[in-house]
């Protein structure tokens, strides 16, 4: 196993995720300013990421009306597959998605790592929240037996 793979094992805490949009340089909040997220990778090559806005209305019953599922599908951002490590960047084989058009797709992040924080920028891709061309920057911190949820 790679040095650097050795680095990702375990969870990981996001602590932002921010995209620029390209064609004017703006920097946004990917799901706004109230996320949490957690990046999980396993020594079998197994991984999973799952983000949620933390200010989500809870539905008003058990059951939730359909507006109420569009906003909580449009408050979160989860996938899970395997991941092969390559040089500077890691490439996530997503076969299951909160976004079934993801699946069987190749996600490449670029990433720096310390085995402590982690820095994630992807490629310049089309955003899945809003269509526009941009790149992504997501940092994380490990979760160690030590640190608080």
């Amino acid at each position: 196993m790679s040095q650097l793979k050795t680095l990702l094992l375990g969870s990981w805490r996001m602590t932002s995720w921010v995209y620029e949009i390209l064609e004017t340089g703006e920097v946004l909040d990917a799901l706004g300013q109230n996320t949490r997220g957690i990046i999980s990778y396993s020594a079998d090559g197994r991984m999973m990421v799952f983000v949620l806005r933390t200010d989500r209305s809870t539905p008003a019953a058990l059951v939730p009306t359909s507006n109420e599922k569009i906003a909580l599908y449009d408050s979160m951002f989860a996938y899970a597959g395997t991941y092969s490590v390559e040089h500077d960047r890691i490439v996530h084989h997503i076969d299951m998605s909160w976004d079934q058009s993801w699946e069987g797709t190749e996600q490449v992040r670029y990433l720096e790592t310390d085995g402590r924080t982690l820095l994630y920028r992807s490629a310049p891709a089309q955003n899945p929240l809003d269509g526009k061309d941009c790149v992504h920057t997501v940092r994380f911190e490990k979760i160690t037996s030590t640190s608080s949820h």
